[in-house]
């Protein structure tokens, strides 16, 4: 019997210190980068937002690939990209963590709109909130001293 699977997650990760480093200018071509990135790793990003603090992705992971690995993979990939063009005029780092949280086929356009919605969600909360309901939403157990660098 041959494999087949589905796994769609949905994946958080904020600028080291949550800097704004991802403006107008830039903010464009790094999530366009970003999904590139996930593709040549084999995955697909259905979606790819964010605000000037942090990114969202909905995206598929090919289920040989730990979700930790492919996330690291992506960050990394995209602060090199964003460091060697000297697209920011200092240097551009993610934070260490990311949250990853699964979707079902069901919730998958609604967590699409989310996504595209950022900028607009984000005139009325903190990247720090949002981040905080999320894990709270999908019941993961944190200690909220170490949420954050």
């Amino acid at each position: 019997m041959s494999t087949h699977q589905q796994l769609l997650y949905h994946i958080v990760f904020s600028t080291k210190r949550r800097k704004r480093l991802l403006n107008d200018s830039i903010r464009d071509d790094a999530f366009a980068y970003l999904a590139g990135v996930c593709k040549r790793l084999d995955g697909f990003a259905l979606e790819v937002g964010g605000y000037y603090d942090h990114a969202h992705l909905l995206v598929r992971i090919p289920a040989r690939v730990a979700v930790s690995d492919f996330v690291g993979k992506v960050k990394a990939n995209v602060s090199k990209h964003l460091n060697e063009g000297k697209l920011i005029g200092v240097p551009f780092a993610w934070q260490d963590g990311f949250g990853a949280f699964s979707v079902s086929r069901s919730n998958k356009e609604a967590v699409g709109r989310y996504i595209r919605g950022q900028m607009e969600h984000h005139r009325k909360r903190t990247f720090e909130e949002e981040y905080l309901e999320l894990l709270k939403k999908h019941e993961v157990e944190f200690d909220e001293r170490y949420v954050f660098d």
